[in-house]
């Protein structure tokens, strides 16, 4: 039984040509199915139908081609005594590798109208069969299936020591990452087919691949790589700049989550993770010049996202600002040649695609928290304005922009707004009165009738007599507190205009 056999049945046929013309150069059968097969023997390789392995034809339309003994018994065999004995009883060769690859069913799934009938039909079935076989008897079978490594198989293969131990357990670690992902993505597609994508799932299944290794994480001392979901594509693509750090990435999807709230033009400012300037207007350089104005000195460093083509006016407009990372969907050629003579380290990210609406996902100890995200807008039907005093409909569109803009701040968060403008952010105080007091101090003399949103109740009034402080004259909050009618009574006293939205908006 010194004779080398390689099994070959893979979806993605890339390189698979070259590999097997060298595996039979290296004295290995090739025992094939289907469309690999064919392609194999069209290219003049000698290749053996699984079919004469097995003495049985392929049936119900190829559902069912490797599931046999005559295949399986060759993997899983160890190479002791007595199992070579009962191969050779049975007149079952060893395979020694086996490269094989999954029918797509995420870029299945991903398929706008896609029906149910062809998303069964790619899950994989002998295929992930054939790798978990190969990758539990790992001591004697390589498990091939990514075509990334056919060169470096080949490579050890035409040593006489053949693949190590080590490389074969690295393949077999990548197999069952393979299949595990596969599984993982079926389970998701039936969670949500059964239960409906709107209801938690009862258990998640995650699967993620390394797309970029970072420097360090959050500190240099922590270690820290971005992934992304397997069979998914990552939204954000980099042409030009530094290396992206962790810290980097966090802001990025800070600031683009906020200014994807908005049809105006809109941009937003982000430092370490907390908007410090947002704003809308009619063009997207106003709306720079606003967000910037909001605290021109936590936006050196920022992070600028805006939700329109950046072109050359703009990036004058930004001028020397040092600016991290500035995040757009497209960039005109001449704004990219701007960028690369005069910002060359400022990272510049384009937004590939929409940004999927996911399930937000935390670690905690021993587990993971899970919620939907919080993708809700204003809800006029539902607010309710509880003071005596109405607003004005510029009081109106201000109130409405700065609840957009609140809820993308970390609680307890405040924020003052003129026009469509951020002139203030309160933020992360464990107490509301001082988040107000916090967005007073950034907003300085714009605070004076300024209008001001909070993303969840005011607890006692003496947030709303600091809001009249400042020089707030309106205020839009969720209400719901046991206080709410003294809150209402200083509103009154003060002259605000008060709104309830019967909505909080938490961040933490």
């Amino acid at each position: 039984m010194s004779q080398k056999r390689a099994l070959v049945s893979v979806y993605n046929k890339k390189g698979i040509v070259e590999f097997c013309s060298q595996l039979y150069e290296l004295g290995f059968e090739i025992v094939s199915t289907g469309g690999t097969h064919k392609q194999l023997s069209e290219a003049g390789i000698k290749v053996t139908q699984v079919s004469d392995v097995t003495k049985f034809p392929e049936i119900l339309g190829g559902r069912v081609k490797t599931l046999h003994p005559a295949i399986h018994g060759g993997i899983l065999a160890r190479r002791n005594e007595a199992h070579l004995a009962e191969l050779n009883k049975h007149s079952i060769v060893p395979i020694n590798v086996v490269v094989c690859n999954l029918y797509p069913f995420s870029e299945t799934i991903s398929k706008p109208g896609v029906s149910e009938a062809e998303v069964i039909e790619e899950i994989d079935i002998g295929g992930v069969t054939l790798l978990r076989a190969a990758a539990k008897n790992f001591e004697s079978v390589a498990a091939v299936c990514d075509p990334a490594d056919y060169a470096t198989v080949l490579e050890a293969l035409k040593k006489e020591e053949g693949l190590s131990a080590d490389q074969r357990k690295r393949l077999a670690l990548k197999a069952f990452r393979h299949t595990a992902a596969y599984d993982a993505a079926i389970a998701s597609w039936f969670s949500t087919s059964v239960d409906g994508a709107d209801k938690l799932p009862e258990a998640i299944n995650l699967s993620a691949e390394v797309i970029q290794t970072l420097r360090y994480g959050e500190n240099p001392h922590q270690q820290g790589a971005l992934y992304k979901w397997t069979g998914k594509s990552y939204p954000f693509e980099q042409l030009q700049g530094k290396e992206l750090s962790y810290n980097n990435i966090l802001d990025v999807d800070a600031a683009w989550a906020v200014v994807e709230e908005f049809a105006d033009p809109a941009c937003c400012i982000i430092k370490h993770n907390t908007p410090c300037g947002i704003a809308t207007a009619a063009s997207i350089i106003e709306a720079y010049n606003a967000a910037y104005e909001s605290d021109t000195v936590s936006a050196f460093g920022g992070i600028i996202a805006v939700n329109r083509d950046v072109d050359v006016p703009l990036l004058e407009a930004i001028g020397k600002l040092f600016v991290e990372v500035l995040v757009a969907r497209s960039f005109t050629n001449d704004a990219l040649e701007w960028l690369s003579n005069k910002k060359k380290n400022c990272r510049v990210m384009r937004v590939k695609h929409d940004v999927p609406k996911d399930l937000v996902i935390r670690s905690v100890f021993g587990g993971v928290l899970v919620q939907t995200g919080d993708h809700t807008g204003v809800k006029f039907d539902d607010w309710k304005v509880v003071s005596k005093k109405q607003p004005t409909d510029e009081q109106m569109k201000e109130l409405a922009f700065a609840w957009l803009a609140v809820k993308h701040v970390k609680s307890n968060a405040i924020v003052l707004v003129r026009g469509t403008a951020t002139v203030g952010i309160g933020c992360g105080q464990p107490n509301r009165l001082d988040s107000v007091r916090t967005a007073g101090i950034h907003a300085a003399d714009k605070a004076k009738d300024s209008v001001l949103a909070s993303d969840a109740f005011f607890p006692f009034p003496d947030g709303i007599e600091a809001a009249a402080a400042v020089g707030a004259v309106a205020v839009v909050q969720p209400g719901g507190s046991m206080r709410d009618n003294e809150v209402i009574e200083a509103a009154d006293r003060l002259g605000l205009v008060m709104i309830f939205t019967g909505e909080r908006h938490f961040k933490h």
